[in-house]
């Protein structure tokens, strides 16, 4: 490690991403596959005339909705803090060249355009250089595709969704209006599937990501080799080509009192001018 350069614990950070971006993608296929319950109360309602099973209905969505948020924004919290803590312990890391200082691992995501690009690749270099590969792993490029199509996707459903249903009218009082209440929920399913096929690719694809990551992380931090110039045969220091690393100390050379050069001989005479 660099010295004097501090290094941040990401293991149970990770372990709560990948926890949270998990129930994320859980809370968000209930969310999507709601629209089936709707259509059976919006049926139920229709047989019995009863227009408050469609007010249940709306209230039950609710119910279903409010979790799915609030565990979606403690996902993007601690993914945020995450990616701060993994991009500032690149620069304890020997070889690392980070493209992005520590600050952009916060700010990219809440700067608006540069949410679209930043974040990206911040993960991207933080991957490369956390496991040592020259190239961004393919899972970085599968989860921001499939993250890019869930959040335009989501967006496009609920705005559609929310124009539908202004549409409906709110006191039906024939089977032609319970219909287009039943109708409003088979289309808002189908609208629902683009985004959440994306959802569960982009949560797959991050979970394995992070997961990489800190491992390989915490495993060097673990390590703890210094930087440095460090002298041949050392543990940690590069090996010159063509000679073998040196992995134990070198034999002491035998001798004894002979080791030490004896004085010359004393020329005749015995001293300078004699």
């Amino acid at each position: 490690m660099a010295p004097g350069v501090p290094t941040y614990p990401v293991g149970g950070l990770g372990r709560a991403v990948a926890a949270a971006v998990a129930a994320t993608a859980v809370l968000y296929t209930l969310v999507a596959f709601y629209p089936a319950v709707g259509a059976v109360l919006a049926r139920r309602a229709a047989e019995a005339q009863d227009t408050d099973v469609l007010l249940g209905a709306v209230l039950l969505e609710v119910l279903f909705i409010l979790p799915f948020g609030a565990t979606y924004l403690t996902a993007a919290v601690l993914m945020i803090i995450w990616t701060w803590r993994a991009r500032k312990n690149l620069d304890a890391f020997p070889g690392a060249l980070p493209q992005f200082s520590p600050g952009w691992a916060i700010a990219g995501w809440l700067v608006p355009l540069a949410n679209v690009v930043v974040p990206v690749r911040v993960v991207a270099g933080i991957a490369r250089d956390s496991l040592w590969r020259a190239r961004t792993s393919v899972l970085v490029g599968v989860w921001w595709a499939a993250w890019l199509v869930f959040s335009l996707g989501e967006r496009f459903a609920s705005r559609t969704d929310n124009r539908a249903y202004e549409r409906l009218p709110e006191d039906p009082f024939n089977d032609i209006g319970f219909q287009a209440y039943v109708g409003y929920y088979q289309d808002a399913l189908v609208r629902n599937l683009v985004p959440l096929a994306a959802c569960l690719t982009a949560a797959a694809a991050l979970i394995v990501l992070v997961r990489r990551i800190t491992a390989a992380q915490q495993a060097r931090i673990a390590l703890a080799v210094p930087a440095g110039p460090a002298p041949y045969g050392w543990p940690g220091a590069p090996v010159p080509y063509g000679r073998p690393a040196v992995t134990d100390p070198s034999p002491q050379v035998a001798g004894g009192a002979g080791t030490v050069s004896p004085p010359d001989a004393a020329a005749a005479g015995g001293t300078i001018g004699a």
